[in-house]
């Protein structure tokens, strides 16, 4: 099954004025702090608008980031409904390996619902603190550390407590998140690839390291919006859906942000409307039961509220309650755009203006003596072949090579090892200026070549939040 298998409206058969839309995307394409990747919004179960701003394309896997546990809190529903987990029990029952460990009483009070909901008792996240405690097992580094508070009395957005309940749906049905998945809910939504970060090797991580297509997302939003059901078959247990999308702690002083103080779910957020599972960098399945819609986004920005304000004040009004006569043109003129998205390439040309032969072969060293925002990469080495121009980056034994296309063109490798995508060239004699998406990320990385000095910079747009090389910037896969 794939996304044409969700049923297509023109927005004003379904009810919405196709100018809010385009306002809406007017928003984020003249916004310098977001980079939109993907769109699909759905109402009355069908896609109205679907566009994804090439590179970025429909079928490509993307980081959801903490939009992970939205889909965890789904797998811990299934498991509930199927007998294998109970909410009220402690979280210890499920570890009778640490039970000696564990003595500190609140810890051993936490119960499964705390983790769920963010209310383990800490005060702030533990991620760091729990590896630095057993590096092999997260889980039991967390229940280590005691709790500041009483479970269930605090919210604290906390890594570890989501990765405990990942570990327990994984530990009692003896499969990965995506294997016990698959059959009930991948499969039933018509949901294809998915891959899942694992840590340690045969774990999937939970808490975040879901790469996913946005169909996915806004197939698991449109589930959660019909209660659990789907074409008639009911996926998850009866009153789910309405357990995990109410708010079981207060989270009002834990940020600036308004829709991040409306309360908290089971791993999902409460928000001025509606709910929502998110990730980082503005990853966003915004469910909408009061206007019957789901809002399915992929982008890279640091201005999150930015964007849920943008749905709120373009999107919102113009849904309306009965379908729109005469929008023809104003639907026409949205699907094509919708399918002529395309992100801003750099400038630069494709070869260098002056002296090929001194740039053929050349290698550059980090501007400073080492890459702050990627220390690994220690070397650039640009190169020359009967296919063009190359770009390769390089951390000790990992070379990531790269086709520099440049005259303000996307170049697209389909044979490279990591997706990428690569634009920019040569702005003047002296400089290699490119930037490079990493196409199953949200993440894009600035590099710029000095002749005259035979060194490099390198900067994130917005960096990856855990250090890796950059060849792992990708799903992984078996």
């Amino acid at each position: 099954m794939s996304r044409h298998d969700l049923p297509a409206s023109p927005p004003s058969a379904q009810g919405i004025d196709a100018h809010g839309i385009h306002a809406f995307l007017d928003t984020l394409e003249a916004a310098p702090d977001i980079e939109p990747h993907s769109l699909m919004i759905l109402r009355h179960g069908h896609v109205v608008a679907a566009g994804w701003w090439y590179p970025y394309t429909p079928d490509r896997l993307h980081l959801l980031y903490s939009l992970s546990k939205s889909f965890t809190s789904t797998a811990a529903g299934i498991a509930i409904g199927e007998g294998l987990v109970r909410l009220d029990d402690p979280v210890i029952s499920y570890f009778p390996e640490f039970e000696a460990d564990i003595t500190d009483p609140r810890s051993r009070a936490m119960l499964v619902r705390h983790v769920a909901s963010m209310a383990s008792g800490h005060v702030e996240e533990t991620l760091h603190r729990a590896i630095a405690v057993d590096p092999d097992e997260i889980v039991r580094g967390f229940l280590l550390i005691p709790p500041d508070r009483e479970p269930g009395t605090v919210f604290a957005y906390n890594q570890p407590a989501t990765y405990t309940l990942a570990t327990i749906v994984q530990k009692v049905t003896g499969q990965t998140l995506t294997n016990y998945l698959r059959p009930r809910l991948f499969d039933p939504l018509g949901i294809g690839e998915v891959a899942w970060q694992q840590y340690p090797p045969g774990r999937d991580m939970g808490f975040s390291g879901l790469h996913a297509t946005t169909d996915a997302v806004a197939r698991l939003g449109q589930l959660y919006l019909q209660d659990g059901v789907w074409q008639g078959k009911r996926l998850l247990p009866d009153g789910w859906v309405a357990e995990a999308t109410r708010p079981h702690i207060a989270n009002a002083e834990q940020s600036e942000n308004p829709d991040w103080q409306q309360g908290y779910g089971f791993q999902f957020w409460m928000a001025r409307h509606g709910y929502r599972g998110d990730g980082a960098y503005g990853q966003f399945c915004v469910v909408l039961p009061e206007h019957d819609a789901v809002i399915a986004m992929t982008s890279a920005t640091v201005a999150m509220q930015s964007v849920l304000d943008a749905m709120w004040e373009h999107l919102l009004p113009a849904f309306g309650d009965t379908p729109l006569a005469g929008r023809e043109k104003a639907d026409g003129e949205l699907a094509e755009r919708m399918s002529a998205l395309v992100l801003p390439p750099a400038p630069g040309e494709p070869a260098p203006l002056t002296e090929p032969e001194a740039w053929s072969g050349a290698e550059f060293t980090p501007d400073g003596g080492t890459c702050a925002d990627q220390p690994g990469l220690t070397r650039v080495a640009v190169g020359c072949d009967d296919d063009g121009w190359s770009l390769s980056l390089i951390e000790d034994t990992d070379r990531l090579d790269l086709r520099v296309g440049g005259r303000t063109e996307w170049t697209v490798d389909p044979t490279a090892s990591v997706p990428t995508a690569v634009t920019g060239g040569w702005t003047d004699p002296d400089t290699l200026a490119v930037e490079i998406v990493f196409l199953e990320t949200p993440h894009r990385l600035v590099v710029r070549c000095s002749l005259a000095r035979r060194t490099f910079e390198a900067r994130w747009k917005t960096a990856p939040l855990r250090a890796e090389t950059l060849s792992s910037l990708r799903a992984p896969r078996a």
